[in-house]
């Protein structure tokens, strides 16, 4: 039986806690650009592993929501929170972004940082979370875009993101500016992939013989092909803060 693209992950990002290009330091800056603050309710809409939350609850005091479609995220989200004690003002959920029933115009600060898809896109994630935020709330989005126009074709039609430019076009369109962006580094980068390829050689190590083995080493082999060839010269990925102007 083939392994879907989520099943793939749960392998590969199994022994890291930030699940993006991103580090703890750059998750608490957005944070503090964001004005978080004690008290505040926030919503992260594919929270993974709850890392972001967790940090969020400790250095600013939050409370709020985590929502993840992957089961396994869900579930280290929720022992992450119990053994930090945050589960009682930090609620995990597992379930899709679209149909978790938030309630309109709730939360202090809406975050969905590395998985717009869930919405469709980075303007309907815009969309989605300013249904579930208050009037006048900082919104917190994480998304790869391309980092030049001349992307080669064969890449490009694999993809579809935007340049910054354009992202910041439709940030205007939909009533928001940007008040600050914090961009990935090569380092980043290189931490993010290089956690995923050893969370696949591990398992590849650990299950010889699998019905799954050649489809773990071919998405392996395929990830590492992509990044040299493409994605390190070609894709970029910041977390921006949106204010309504």
């Amino acid at each position: 039986m083939n392994m879907n693209f989520l099943a793939l992950k749960d392998i590969s990002e199994r022994f890291m806690e930030i699940v993006n290009p991103s580090s703890a330091e750059k998750m608490l800056k957005v944070g503090e650009i964001a004005g978080l603050k004690a008290g505040d309710r926030v919503i992260d809409y594919g929270c993974g592993f709850g890392e972001t939350l967790a940090l969020w609850a400790e250095h600013f005091g939050v409370g709020g929501v985590g929502v993840d479609i992957r089961p396994y995220a869900a579930t280290r989200a929720r022992e992450k929170m119990a053994r930090l004690g945050f589960a009682d003002r930090i609620e995990i959920v597992c379930g899709s972004a679209t149909d978790y029933p938030a309630e309109p115009h709730h939360f202090d600060v809406g975050a969905c940082i590395g998985a717009t898809f869930a919405f469709g896109g980075y303007r309907e994630t815009i969309h989605a979370l300013k249904q579930v935020t208050k009037p006048g709330a900082n919104l917190i989005l994480g998304e790869p875009y391309w980092r030049h126009p001349l992307v080669p074709a064969e890449f490009a039609a694999t993809e579809h993101f935007h340049t910054e430019a354009e992202l910041v076009k439709i940030t205007h369109e939909e009533g928001y500016a940007f008040k600050g962006i914090l961009r990935s580094s090569e380092d980043d980068w290189d931490r993010y992939e290089s956690g995923n390829w050893f969370g696949l050689i591990e398992w590849l190590k650990e299950h010889p013989g699998h019905p799954n083995e050649a489809e773990v080493r071919q998405h392996l082999l395929e990830s590492q092909q992509e990044y040299f060839r493409f994605g390190r010269a070609n894709i970029g990925w910041g977390m921006v803060v949106l204010s309504p102007v």
